[in-house]
């Protein structure tokens, strides 16, 4: 909600706050933005606010709306160029803001060069906040647009360390954590996509802030092209965020009349760690997902071909590697690549979206009734935004492929992008689909992009793409779809509006999957996660690991399995099926619920997923333990939660015959739960078994 307090504007979020101070002509000074506090005898600016040594006599305190050259020395919110590539110098000369429900909108605006500036500010009712701006050019000349910051935040002085994620092919999210900048620090993304380091976000932790407990700000935006995170200190000692779509210099031209709207952004404030914030994103991006039927479905168990059979099927395999599926327990069969024209391999093919007469001489729709007749959903694997050049469609349209004139067109993966800023494009691969989706009993798209884009297709592109989904999304709204970008090059809260599952990493290793997992979990939803089963040894890393450790790792997410289960044993498939069923039991407790992550001594992690009051508890051992004896593990978040019963559910890991000894306690925890405080839990902590190296205790909480 809205207030005005003391001639101050404040937005209040769950426990979080914002908090401008209106100027005359001028953008709204930040007051705070921080935990939700009583403004009762706040004095301006303009009081609190001495003379400082060298610096204007008019005070240039950090706003909304920053722009350089008149006394703000930090970074600008936009930046502009006119006709000549002169850079445009920008001031604002009026300025007004209204309330929109449980938001505000500021309306600011330069005379000279007939420039406005609408910034929007929506608290979500969760602790979040969503920010947008959009420029208009009001003026008589077209101006090109170089930067647009969909959000400037301010930090305080006292804030410590940056944690965000960086990351590649088969080894996305890898968690850094820095200390606050003397200068600058920058996260920016150039490839054309989110990228394998995961959302463009940031996490900033107040001095002493964990998983459980402290300050912390945090952004990411919702956006799938590059883009530009800034954190600097500024010389009075407090710290900037900026953030923004990364736009190529002469890539947005505004002629008079014609806006262009920066992404949104989600800013999370936290008092109860990074946990706190987590549970903002999560909340903020689930209410940007539209699933069929206006509510999330239950999040079926498939199984997807791709590491069981690669482009070497037909009908027949197809079939049979199905049925081993439905014998297991599988939801729904999805035939990933090479299922279509001239696709044996990945040279050709990429555009041409017509079923392989030779493997699918009938077409896919019987294929599908046939899978669907065995109680499964029917999904497909299509890649709409790239093309071979080896495709009749390339043959016939080489000028729809993203290209610089004159310039060379590197492939990867041997193909190239479709441009998708060209309205015939997007209604070429709308047609496809759509004659897909009328003609085979399709529920669900695994939508693929598997390379970077060079040369650069910007904003415009990725806006395609969006208008591309939202019609597809409008003409088939009970179709689920998962975004893929070479495994977790998609990943982001831009893609949320139009999408159900992301692919998290195509690297399956157990071991690795774990602080891929933690690191997605950070800012995505875990009923959006797609999480398999691989085989053994992994295809990514040649690492061999036991099926329950893999099965376990894999359960916290959206479940599923990438193999041929034929090739497993019987003990092993049955051994499978019952970690299916394991998942279908207690999915409603790991998905749309609250996520915690944590760390503990010698080396274990752990997450918990549902409610304070009903949740499933994982602890994760990777590496063998250092210490003789595993130590209590504290579980902050049931600090007041009362009686507490604990139930060991499983044990999952290490090979036959050499587990880790047990205690009395956890022999007996399956049928004779623990029940202790959950004050004591939180301060003294739970026994844990003994773990071997690559095992995961499941444990059952119920509080009250």
């Amino acid at each position: 909600m809205t207030a005005m307090s003391n001639g101050m504007l404040d937005l209040a979020s769950g426990g979080a706050m914002i908090v401008l101070e209106p100027r005359a002509g001028r953008a709204p000074a930040w007051r705070h933005w921080g935990a939700a506090a009583d403004l009762a005898g706040l004095p301006p600016l303009a009081q609190a606010r001495g003379p400082a040594s060298f610096s204007f006599d008019q005070d240039v305190p950090f706003d909304t709306a920053p722009v350089g050259g008149l006394g703000w020395f930090g970074p600008a919110a936009l930046a502009l160029r006119d006709a000549t590539g002169a850079a445009l110098d920008v001031s604002w000369t009026d300025c007004d803001w209204a309330r929109t429900g449980d938001g505000v909108m500021i309306r600011l605006e330069d005379g000279l060069r007939g420039l406005r500036l609408v910034q929007t500010i929506l608290a979500d009712g969760q602790g979040g906040f969503r920010i947008g701006a959009t420029l208009t050019n009001n003026g008589p000349a077209a101006v090109s647009l170089d930067w647009l910051a969909s959000a400037a935040l301010p930090l305080p002085a006292d804030a410590a360390r940056l944690v965000s994620w960086r990351g590649r092919h088969n080894a996305e999210l890898v968690e850094q954590n820095e200390p606050m900048p003397a200068h600058a620090w920058l996260r920016e993304g150039r490839r054309g996509l989110a990228g394998h380091g995961g959302p463009p976000g940031v996490f900033v932790l107040g001095e002493g802030a964990g998983h459980a407990q402290g300050r912390v700000h945090a952004l990411q935006l919702c956006w799938s092209g590059d883009s530009l995170i800034r954190v600097e200190r500024d010389d009075e000692g407090f710290f900037t965020l900026m953030a923004g779509a990364h736009l190529q210099p002469g890539e947005v031209t505004l002629s008079p009349g014609e806006s262009w709207a920066a992404p949104e952004a989600i800013a999370a404030f936290s008092s109860t760690g990074r946990n706190g914030a987590t549970r903002v994103f999560h909340a903020a991006v689930r209410a940007m997902v539209r699933w069929p039927g206006g509510a999330m479905p239950i999040r079926k168990v498939h199984l997807n071909s791709w590491e069981a059979c690669y482009f070497d099927h037909d009908e027949a395999r197809i079939l049979a590697l199905a049925e081993a599926a439905a014998q297991i327990g599988i939801e729904r069969f999805v035939l990933d690549d090479g299922w279509f024209v001239g696709r044996n391999d990945d040279t050709a093919g990429l555009g041409d979206w017509t079923p392989d007469p030779a493997k699918y001489p009938h077409g896919l729709a019987p294929l599908a009734r046939k899978i669907t007749a065995m109680g499964m959903e029917f999904g497909l694997w299509v890649e709409p935004e790239m093309i071979n050049p080896d495709s009749d469609l390339y043959r016939a349209h080489p000028d729809w492929a993203l290209a610089t004139p004159g310039r060379d067109r590197p492939t990867a993966r041997h193909q190239l992008v479709l441009d998708l800023s060209q309205a015939a494009v997007r209604d070429y691969l709308f047609a496809c689909l759509d004659r897909l989706l009328r003609e085979v009993p399709i529920g669900y798209l695994k939508w693929d992009h598997n390379r970077d884009l060079a040369p650069a297709g910007g904003a415009a592109q990725v806006r395609g793409l969006y208008d591309l989904l939202a019609r597809l999304r409008a003409a088939h709204p009970g179709v689920e779809i998962e975004a893929c970008a070479g495994g977790g090059g998609r990943s982001d809260a831009g893609m949320a509006p139009f999408v159900h599952r992301y692919w998290t990493s195509d690297n399956i290793d157990a071991v690795s999957r774990v602080s891929i997992q933690r690191g997605f979990l950070a800012f995505l939803p875990p009923e959006m996660m797609g999480s398999h089963v691989g085989a053994s040894p992994a295809h990514a890393t040649g690492r061999a690991q036991a099926l329950p450790f893999r099965a376990a790792v894999a359960m916290p997410g959206h479940f599923g399995v990438e193999m041929d289960p034929r090739t497993l044993t019987p003990a092993e498939r049955e051994d499978l099926a019952g970690w299916i069923a394991f998942h279908r039991q207690w999915r409603d407790r790991l998905h749309g619920g609250q996520v915690w992550l944590g760390e503990a001594p010698d080396g274990l992690v752990w997450q918990a997923q549902g409610t304070p009051e009903n949740h499933l508890l994982f602890v994760i051992r990777r590496d063998p333990a250092q210490d003789r004896r595993p130590q209590p593990l504290r579980l902050p978040h049931l600090a007041g939660q009362g009686s507490c019963t604990v139930r060991l559910l499983r044990l999952a890991g290490g090979a036959d015959g050499h587990a880790a000894p047990t205690t009395a306690l956890h022999q007996a925890m399956g049928a004779t739960p623990l029940i202790v405080s959950g004050g004591w839990l939180a301060e003294a902590g739970l026994p844990l078994p003994p773990m071997n190296a690559q095992t995961v205790a499941i444990f059952h909480v119920e509080a009250g």
